[in-house]
């Protein structure tokens, strides 16, 4: 049995294709086959609140190659999520419709909150250390999404617009930093023994950087000598001489600097790095879901 979770973000689209595993009764996921496109939406949402035409065209054939791999792995169940981009543009739901004509898939527009619900939905925290207390922290290109768990619990939850793409855009706003420090104030400096969990490409691309061991968190002292190191560069040499992905070298400044600002004002000093995104959480809620409707029927 194989699952689908599209994710089209403000600086990619992401199509993770995985296959169920069952185990007494247990069941999990194996990735089989994850694509990236960097369409980079964002831009063009965040500026001018529309999709543009080439853009929008792009987007389309995105999900038009989907769809045909989506046939071609004999995919028996998918949930497709636009986030940040899509929410701010005012052609989204035109862009919606036009995708279930042509492509035939079914997309939605999922406000912060529920995005924030999917990606923590995969439970990294239970296998981490139960006597800490964890703020998920999910950036993206147009939002940041942060929940803070206490025992296995969630206790709040909060999306921000405040993203990498919208930071270099220029389009990220002084209030929303405050408002975003003023709740991490309240709601993380609260708690004890509090660690973050870092979900998205760049947390993921900066843990690979730090050449951390797997499994151990990104302290707050190697997360800030990374950025002045990789600050240290031009775009160009990020690229040319590190060897980053060009649609990677730029975004992974701002999101450093979130990191940090966020580690800081929630006076966290490590945070873990699963490598988990939305799509994981998406398949980890269409496995939940099918499992209910088994046990219903």
């Amino acid at each position: 049995m194989r699952y689908a979770a599209i994710d089209i973000g403000s600086n990619a689209v992401r199509l993770l294709i995985a296959d169920i595993i069952e185990n007494e009764g247990i069941y999990s996921f194996k990735k089989n086959t994850l694509i990236r496109v960097p369409l980079r939406l964002g831009d063009n949402a965040f500026l001018d609140h529309r999709i543009s035409p080439r853009k929008s065209v792009d987007l389309v054939k995105t999900m038009l190659a989907f769809r045909n791999l989506m046939d071609v792995y004999r995919v028996s169940d998918y949930m497709a999520c636009a986030t940040s981009a899509l929410r701010e543009a005012e052609n989204g739901p035109d862009l919606v419709q036009t995708i279930k004509e042509e492509a035939n898939i079914e997309l939605e527009i999922i406000a912060g909150q529920k995005e924030a619900n999917i990606i923590y939905s995969s439970h990294i925290e239970q296998t981490l250390d139960r006597k800490k207390n964890f703020l998920y922290i999910d950036v993206g290109g147009g939002s940041t999404e942060l929940s803070v768990f206490v025992h296995g619990e969630m206790v709040a939850s909060r999306s921000f617009d405040l993203g990498t793409i919208r930071i270099l855009d220029n389009q990220d706003k002084d209030e929303t930093w405050e408002s975003l420090k003023n709740w991490l104030k309240e709601n993380g400096k609260a708690y004890k023994n509090l660690s973050g969990i870092g979900t998205g490409g760049n947390i993921n691309k900066l843990f690979k950087l730090s050449q951390e061991k797997e499994g151990n968190p990104l302290s707050y002292a190697k997360l800030k000598s990374l950025y002045t190191y990789l600050n240290s560069f031009s775009l160009k040499d990020r690229i040319n001489i590190l060897g980053l992905n060009q649609d990677r070298a730029d975004v992974i400044i701002p999101a450093s600097e979130i990191f940090l600002n966020i580690m800081k004002w929630a006076g966290i000093k490590n945070v873990y790095v699963p490598k988990v995104g939305l799509v994981d959480g998406i398949i980890q809620m269409l496995i939940e879901k099918n499992l209910e409707g088994k046990m219903e029927a």
